[in-house]
């Protein structure tokens, strides 16, 4: 390999690294704004719904197996 060759791997090689660590620089900070962002609001007819409590579902779909249908609420 001549001279030319290797400056032009050695540039790409050299642009390619930053490009990868300005895309990780970047998502990071995606992460940091996500944390910094208000928590969602509960929708106010679930205000009263603790969490755990069981709701009553229906579904108008038949379904072959014998299940009560009962969904349990889990807030994080």
């Amino acid at each position: 390999m001549n001279n030319l060759e290797v400056l032009i791997f050695g540039l790409l090689f050299a642009g390619t690294a930053g490009a990868a660590f300005a895309f990780m620089w970047r998502s990071m900070g995606m992460v940091r704004e996500e944390y910094n962002r208000p928590k969602r609001r509960i929708h106010p007819e679930m205000e009263d719904v603790k969490s755990g409590e069981s709701l009553l579902v229906f579904s108008a779909e038949k379904k072959e197996e014998d299940d009560d249908g009962d969904i349990f609420v889990v807030r994080k």
